[in-house]
């Protein structure tokens, strides 16, 4: 999908189709010229409501107000209603909550981008999207004049944000047979072999020089031999230092603690925080920002056999702390105890943020469209959430307590790897985590549970059905902040 901008007014682009949008149910705007036509078609331009009238050439979609959120919704739900259409061309004028400010111009790209997303990789008969050119106009809806340099800049850092988005969400929909640790590493490579990033890929004989135990019992029943990623973003002077660390479970069974067979269906998604870090790395090169980031990826698949890790067993993390095993289910805190602690070892970070699809306690605490967060500090939490909230991404803080984390204790080893409790699972894994964050890292990190928004079985918002690429947007606004501070 290819975007230009001009100063020429809508009225004299040539395109196969126009996008209007009809804010607030305005439709006496003078940017809609088919009123009779819509009235006739019963449209009455609630948000994300499209009418499209083939006779004019024309594509309506409604908004509750001009905000970020209301247009990257509107323009995914309008360009998947092209879908089955012949149309190549479209050409839209701009619409601003405000002079100076392109965040509306770069949530629409991002808008085109992410709902004109499909993932055909297995389908015999391939569905594409028919628009390949889109133009936007800077004819703005109240008048403004718009600098185009400013909207350029909005432009391109919307497409570099969706299309990564976009990257991860194909990651995270590849089936496990076609995506195992070695092909997330493969991947990594290639990124770095694309760009400036740095690549090291630690194999399992440098994993056992690591004493990464935990993750390597976890891998031990697999076929597929574990990895672990690290790629750099290395630019002079940076603003600040990032580690961002990924679960990258690229099956999960469950190990001997079987997952019900319903429930083994889509553990191709629990990959999602280790693919959301490649995108996030991918995007951060290609915007040049001003602030070195490191990410670690555990790749791993936790599979039964002979060989598989089990209830009973203790385990000894990198850092020395023992783990008594009650449930092999609970793989994903393994993997990251161990990547944790690595990453704090090779980087001193102003800040780190790790990514999972940890609990199924958090999609029963917050839904399936939020992610929780959660730390022993309000700074790191506070800037995922502003992240999340200037990206259209949702999250929210759980708070931390000392009590649910009585409930990790054990009776044999330092720390048990699933509560006594069944309730508050989100908060006591993000304790069982916070046990493998050294004392010089333990108020600049936070966790981030994407259990919920990172895979979803039908279409919301700008999402699609499947993976979301949940994590990705949040943590680039958050980046892309640190490089101006």
């Amino acid at each position: 999908m290819n975007f230009e901008l001009t100063l020429n007014p809508t009225i004299e682009i040539k395109a196969d189709i126009e996008l209007i949008i009809v804010v607030n149910k305005d439709l006496k705007h003078s940017f809609v010229q088919d009123r009779k036509l819509l009235k006739k078609a019963g449209f009455l331009a609630g948000q994300n409501e499209t009418s499209l009238l083939v006779s004019k050439d024309r594509i309506y979609v409604g908004v509750d107000s001009l905000s970020s959120v209301n247009i990257r919704t509107a323009i995914a739900t309008a360009i998947r209603a092209l879908t089955s259409t012949t149309y190549r061309t479209l050409k839209i004028a701009s619409y601003m909550n405000h002079e100076k400010c392109t965040a509306l111009l770069r949530a629409m790209v991002e808008g085109f981008i992410l709902g004109a997303y499909s993932f055909n990789r297995y389908k015999s008969k391939k569905v594409k999207q028919p628009i390949k050119e889109i133009t936007i106009s800077l004819e703005e809806y109240h008048g403004y004049k718009l600098n185009i340099e400013k909207c350029a800049t909005a432009l391109n850092k919307g497409q570099i944000t969706a299309e990564a988005t976009n990257f991860t969400r194909d990651i995270v929909n590849t089936t496990p047979e076609d995506c195992y640790p070695k092909v997330m590493a493969d991947i990594a490579e290639e990124l770095a072999e694309e760009s400036s990033l740095e690549c090291k890929i630690l194999k399992p004989k440098e994993l056992r020089a690591e004493k990464m135990e935990t993750l390597l019992a976890v891998a031990r029943s697999s076929r597929h031999k574990p990895r672990v990623i690290h790629l750099s973003h290395k630019p002079q002077n940076p603003k600040a230092i990032i580690t961002l660390v990924g679960k990258g479970l690229t099956y999960d069974s469950g190990g001997l603690s079987l997952k019900p067979s319903a429930s083994m269906v889509t553990m191709k998604l629990d990959k999602s925080g280790g693919c959301a870090v490649l995108g996030i790395m991918k995007a951060v090169e290609e915007m040049g920002l001003n602030v070195e980031v490191h990410g670690f990826i555990g790749a791993v698949e936790n599979m039964i056999g002979g060989d598989a890790y089990k209830p009973d067993d203790v385990l000894v993390a990198k850092n020395g702390k023992t783990i008594e095993i009650r449930n092999t289910d609970a793989e994903g805190r393994l993997v990251l105890a161990d990547v944790l602690c690595y990453a704090q070892q090779e980087v001193k970070a102003d800040y780190i943020f790790d990514y999972a699809t940890l609990t199924g306690a958090s999609v029963v605490a917050v839904g399936h469209y939020t992610s929780s967060v959660v730390g022993n500090s309000d700074k790191p939490k506070d800037l995922i959430i502003s992240g999340a909230k200037s990206s259209g991404e949702l999250a929210t803080k759980l708070d931390f307590n000392s009590y649910l984390k009585q409930s990790l204790s054990s009776e044999i080893a330092d720390i048990c790897n699933i509560s006594s409790s069944r309730y508050g699972g989100a908060i006591t894994a993000g304790q069982f985590l916070e046990e493998f964050i050294d004392d010089d890292h333990k108020d600049k990190w936070a966790h981030i549970d994407i259990a919920g928004p990172a895979f979803v079985e039908h279409v919301w918002g700008e999402n699609p059905h499947g993976a979301s690429g949940a994590g990705v947007r949040m943590t680039l606004r958050l980046l892309e902040k640190l490089a101006k501070d």
